[in-house]
């Protein structure tokens, strides 16, 4: 693989594995916000802004670990032959297999820039009660699905160059 591809593989796994490991702390923040929730609600008027700011909190550790957990190899996969093959062939299906999640992210990709140019130009809020703004969520999706395309170019050269290299392993 030319030097250029190794680093745009070293940094795209650095950067996801930085934001990861941050986004993992997301859900002891979302954690303390239901904890509040429940105490607020035993003890008083639960507040307006608990359970949404919780879904807030599990988008972005949803979105921002993306990227992260392709890294990992922690997503799901259909284990059906998969796990008995060579890891030439793993490779070599995984290199077929990674243009169906690259052309569904960039599809996202796109509606998350128009979702997020909306809610910034128009000022969108939630319709809840309490009516938060919705563009730094969306920004936040934006950069988790950012992220994810770009771990997922990266994944797609180190199966090329695992195919390459041989049953060796």
């Amino acid at each position: 693989m030319p030097e250029f591809l190794r680093t745009y593989v070293r940094v795209v796994d650095a950067a996801n594995r930085w934001v990861g490991t941050l986004a993992m702390y997301l859900i002891f923040a979302m954690i303390g916000i239901l904890l509040y929730s429940s105490i607020m609600k035993t003890v008083a008027i639960p507040p307006l802004w608990t359970l949404e700011m919780a879904q807030f909190a599990m988008v972005a550790y949803f979105m921002l670990g993306g990227g992260y957990s392709l890294q990992q190899d922690a997503h799901v996969r259909m284990d059906l032959w998969y796990g008995t093959w060579k890891p030439r062939t793993r490779a070599l299906v995984d290199c077929f297999t990674i243009f169906f999640l690259i052309f569904y992210l960039v599809l996202m990709l796109i509606g998350g820039f128009s979702s997020t140019s909306y809610a910034l130009r128009y000022g969108e809020t939630s319709y809840s009660s309490w009516a938060p703004y919705m563009a730094p969520i969306k920004i936040i999706m934006v950069a988790g699905i950012t992220l994810m395309l770009l771990q997922a170019i990266a994944q797609f050269l180190k199966d090329v160059e695992a195919a390459r290299a041989g049953d060796g392993e």
